[in-house]
């Protein structure tokens, strides 16, 4: 669908409006209008109902601001950029490896050198006033502040939200009862400061994003639901070979997918894209290619939906392995492991740090025993190439050189052991999956224009008319609305008009059926029920309208109405 018609449509009816702009705007930003606003909230309470009440992940929420050393651990100040290119005469500014589209397989894989060399061969100039090009040049795209007064300290805007849980890991591990596996999720805002936001909703500076971290045994990435789903296709393209509908259970089989956990949450990451009303016949699952995989991912699929501007991807579904988690266990030095009980007790070699008392006892005296002890507690990852570390003794601070500590190998009988969690991520785009619903839902026939929105995200469930507004009428029908706003479920009342336009404007705007208040409505206490995408209508008792209305809600069809008692 023409993605200016879509936009065009969004702005016109309250979806989405351009944030500012009476001011000028800002590119990168939206302001979610009335219908917009409630969109978008139906889209993220499903998935809150498939994630939290069906997998029993544990919703937290954590700050938007971040000091800097949670992003120096995560690799975001040193990796989370993009090259951009300036034009020489107008000043305007290109991401680089937007303008090498389709002059490379994945010009986003290239450096500054490869992708420069790229756009000199091809000739490629400003789009805006065809002046040359600077040399690509890397940005960082996080939005950095200073918190507090004076020179503060550095903080960033989170770019995503994950962070938030791998930093809190062993919070959820605790209350789950320290059992792997185990799954956090967070919903909220995200920032990026993107360097040339197009394309409406697909690239923003201020974004929604829902996502989900499954905290798993390494060694253990089977999933138990996976049986229930494994016979299911899923539209694959892999990395290498041809693109192929292939079966879960195949796919898994044959190293496509890498393991059970990941090919569920594959299926479930599906499963929500088309429950929310985004056509399955324009849905795909693109692997990275080994070029853009991240160098810890065992795995890493993108669902994609083909809209208005092409193959455009909505969810990233990855196994990210211990890397985040190890990460920050490194860096902070908190213990962010799980601990896995032995049936029987083992012998096992394993690392543990060891006080090197020659050293040791001149330098802390007395206190040497205790500080010997608190280094026995520490983590030997965390210690590992430190030059020193700090260790608590009795409330006081001590900082220890190397040379008071060696990590050696101990053999000892151990009833269970500690490990870092591997982690399976989904990660969710909101604001383009909310775009591709609309995209996909947009009908237009002989100038006539519909949103054949999905009952459960549509923002208005029902229209409720008078035929006139009088006579009694327009208290029946707001009796019915109001019936309808005490059950939970957001109505639109409308006296204005024919009976043909108000149907047009609750069409326009995705509503899935409108409920006529006539006079017979008077004499026999049934109303007319009108579908949005067939236009059948069917006679029903006054009281049975919240309940119809609620049975479309939960994806009854229409026909079936008439049973209603």
């Amino acid at each position: 669908m023409d993605p200016q018609e879509v936009l065009s449509l969004c702005k016109r009816r309250g979806f989405l409006w351009p944030a500012y702009d009476i001011y000028g705007g800002m590119g990168g930003l939206y302001d979610y209008g009335p219908l917009g606003a409630v969109l978008k909230s139906n889209i993220e309470n499903h998935w809150r109902r498939l994630y939290v009440l069906g997998e029993g992940f544990h919703e937290i929420q954590c700050p938007i601001i971040a000091p800097e050393p949670v992003f120096k651990a995560s690799g975001h100040l040193d990796a989370f950029s993009d090259m951009y290119v300036e034009c020489t005469s107008c000043g305007e500014t290109y991401r680089a490896d937007h303008l090498a589209a389709g002059l490379h397989d994945n010009p986003a894989a290239l450096n500054e050198e490869q992708l420069g060399k790229l756009l000199r061969d091809n000739n490629v100039r400003c789009e805006a006033c065809k002046g040359e090009l600077t040399p690509p040049r890397r940005f960082n795209l996080m939005f950095k502040t200073s918190v507090g007064a004076g020179k503060g300290k550095a903080g960033y805007l989170r770019p995503e939200t994950a962070q938030g849980m791998f930093v809190n890991f062993s919070q959820v591990y605790r209350y789950g009862r320290e059992k792997l596996p185990v799954g956090a999720v967070q919903l909220g805002r995200s920032f990026r400061n993107e360097i040339s936001p197009r394309q409406g909703l697909l690239r923003l500076r201020e974004l929604s994003m829902m996502e989900a971290e499954l905290f798993v045994h390494p060694e253990d990435k089977s999933w138990p639901k996976f049986k229930d789903v494994k016979a299911t296709k899923l539209s694959l393209v892999p990395n290498s070979g041809p693109p192929v509908d292939m079966t879960l259970q195949d796919a898994v089989a044959q190293h496509v997918i890498a393991n059970e956990t990941l090919a569920y949450f594959m299926w479930l990451t599906q499963r929500f894209a088309v429950d929310i009303g985004i056509d399955p016949k324009r849905l795909r699952f693109r692997q990275h290619e080994k070029t853009e995989m991240a160098h810890y991912a065992a795995d890493c699929w993108d669902l994609e939906a083909e809209i208005g501007y092409g193959w455009i991807e909505m969810v990233g579904v990855a196994d990210r392995g211990c890397y985040d988690v190890q990460a920050h266990l490194t860096h902070s030095g908190a213990d962010l492991t799980a601990f896995e009980k032995f049936d029987e007790p083992r012998e096992v070699e394993q690392e543990v740090v060891r006080a090197s008392f020659g050293n040791l006892g001149p330098l802390f005296k007395g206190k040497a025993k205790q500080v010997a002890e608190a280094l026995a507690g520490l983590n030997p990852a965390s210690v590992k190439g430190s030059d020193s570390v700090t260790v608590e003794v009795s409330g006081e601070k001590l900082v220890v050189p190397s040379s008071c500590y060696d990590v050696v190998l101990k053999k000892e009988k151990v009833s269970g052991r500690k490990l870092v969690p591997h982690v399976i991520e989904p990660s969710y785009g909101v604001d383009r999956l909310l775009y591709a619903v609309l995209d996909h839902a947009y009908s237009k026939k002989d100038d006539y224009i519909s949103l054949r929105l999905n009952p459960l995200v549509a923002p208005i469930k029902a229209g409720v008319f008078p035929l006139m507004p009088r006579d009694g009428l327009d208290d029946i029908a707001l009796g019915i609305h109001d019936s309808l706003s005490r059950s939970g479920m957001m109505s639109y009342y409308d006296d204005s008009g024919s009976i043909g336009r108000r149907y047009a404007r609750m069409d326009e705007v995705g509503t899935p059926c409108c409920v006529t208040v006539d006079y017979d409505t008077k004499t026999d206490g049934t109303v007319t029920i009108r579908d949005r995408d067939s236009a059948q209508q069917l006679r029903l008792r006054t009281e049975l309208v919240p309940k119809a209305v609620q049975a479309l809600v939960a994806g009854a069809k229409f026909e079936s109405l008439s049973k209603l008692e």
